[in-house]
């Protein structure tokens, strides 16, 4: 069977040898290697990375996509739908929920638009009514009940604007190989990003179309490690995420964000 270099397998698959390299260390696509260190492909290879690419553009994370390997390559058709379809099914629920929340938001936009729209062009200076209409108040519980109070304390204070993040312990509670995979699948997301340093934190401008990814990956890094603060703003073809870490976490997210990303 006739192989290819890592530049003849980028060519024709339009994938860049720099991920070609990271699907290799990940596990996702494994090369043979030449008495010089050279990686080499087979043919199949084409196909795999076809099918890496249709996961990826399902939302699967790595970690699954790997799962869905093995059963790709040892299974039957069958197999592979009987694998994938709960994960398909868990993603269709996950974008319900998050189209619910962008309907939520685009009426409260349209509402705030024609708030404006009926104010008039006065040029004296601005009061209370000028401004945007807070969103309205949820409704009370028909047979409320007393709530504890909570005791003061840094996570439940916000009197001095204090995000939770300022008061999370800078502990993370992946294990070294977790850390590793989830350190990789960053470097893959955030790969090529513009950055910007921020006080606490810095900013990272990449494709609007790596949206998805970076949620995800956010959202998961906020459940081990709390102590990252992360905010994402859509800006036309552009994502910004920002990523904030009390002083005792900096060095963690220069490991994790620094400028090798």
């Amino acid at each position: 069977m006739s192989t290819m270099r890592i530049s003849q397998l980028a060519e024709r698959s339009g994938v860049p040898a720099t991920t070609l390299r990271f699907y290799d260390g990940a596990g996702l696509l494994p090369a043979a290697r030449t008495p010089a260190g050279y990686r080499l492909y087979g043919q199949d290879a084409i196909e795999r990375l076809a099918f890496i690419g249709a996961a990826k553009h399902l939302g699967l994370p790595l970690e699954e996509i790997r799962e869905l390997l093995a059963v790709w390559e040892d299974g039957a058709c069958r197999e592979v739908k009987a694998a994938l379809r709960p994960r398909i099914a868990a993603r269709l629920t996950e974008a319900g929920t998050r189209a619910a929340g962008l309907a939520a938001f685009t009426a409260s936009l349209r509402t705030a638009l024609a708030h404006l729209d009926t104010l008039p062009d006065r040029v004296r200076p601005c009061d209370p009514e000028c401004g945007f209409r807070p969103p309205p108040a949820p409704a009370a519980p028909a047979t409320p009940r007393p709530a504890a109070r909570p005791a003061p304390s840094r996570q439940t204070a916000d009197t001095h604007g204090a995000k939770a993040w300022r008061a999370a312990p800078v502990a993370c509670s992946l294990t070294g190989e977790e850390a590793r995979e989830r350190t990789a699948g960053w470097r893959e997301a955030v790969g090529g990003a513009v950055r910007t340093e921020l006080p606490e934190g810095l900013r990272l401008t990449l494709p609007a179309e790596r949206t998805a990814r970076v949620a995800e990956l956010a959202a998961a890094e906020q459940r081990c490690c709390p102590f990252f603060g992360f905010r994402l703003h859509l800006d036309g073809p552009h994502l910004h995420m920002e990523i904030r870490a009390p002083a005792e976490g900096a060095s963690l997210l220069t490991d994790l964000f620094g400028p090798d990303t």
